[in-house]
């Protein structure tokens, strides 16, 4: 039994190392960034970048448009039951459930160019829901999925310029929205076939 919990316990101290390490390779890519690419423009840029994905706004806005119009209405369905699956997966499932702390919780001296947020840090929200959006346009098979892509990798990297997330916050943010923006316009072109032929 004491040979079992000593295990356990050399176990356990060795993923807190990992997880230590980790955090701190993590921490040396943001700190790089504010070393090396902070500058005025950027400073200027990259808040104003972020916050047009606050809610999901600049995506939610792009739904309603293609919605309105017949022609892109299957895509802007896609689109919009994507960020609907990404909000579920993401906001409402991941970010409660690991809870893990941002970035600049842990480096306090940094000084932020936006209001900290205070909602979990992974994954992050603002990358999810534009991959969401790139993935559904994409299996819509709509020409927008490219500029969308565009788009969605700045405001990937303004997570990262605004230490508002981890370098891993975004890896799990392209993950989790590429599957919720695959599965969302799966479904609707599902939806779709059943209703033609019925």
């Amino acid at each position: 039994m004491f040979l079992f919990a000593f295990m356990c316990g050399k176990m356990g101290t060795r993923s807190m190392e990992r997880e230590r390490d980790m955090q701190g390779f993590e921490l040396e890519i943001l700190n790089w960034i504010q070393a090396h690419l902070r500058c005025g423009i950027l400073d200027a840029v990259m808040p104003a970048v972020s916050w047009i994905c606050n809610h999901g706004e600049v995506w939610i806005l792009l739904a309603a448009v293609l919605l309105a119009m017949p022609k892109t209405r299957k895509a802007g369905a896609c689109l919009a039951c994507g960020l609907v699956l990404d909000l579920l997966l993401c906001n409402l499932w991941l970010k409660p459930w690991i809870g893990r702390v941002r970035p600049f919780a842990v480096n306090p001296g940094i000084q932020l160019l936006i209001a900290p947020p205070t909602d979990a840090s992974f994954p992050s929200g603002h990358t999810a829901a534009s991959f969401a959006a790139v993935a559904a346009l994409r299996t819509a098979r709509s020409p927008l999925w490219k500029p969308s892509l565009v788009l969605a990798a700045v405001i990937a990297f303004s997570r990262l310029y605004l230490y508002a997330h981890w370098p891993t916050d975004i890896l799990g943010g392209i993950l989790v929205g590429t599957l919720a923006g695959w599965l969302g316009a799966k479904l609707v072109q599902l939806l779709a076939k059943k209703g033609e032929k019925n």
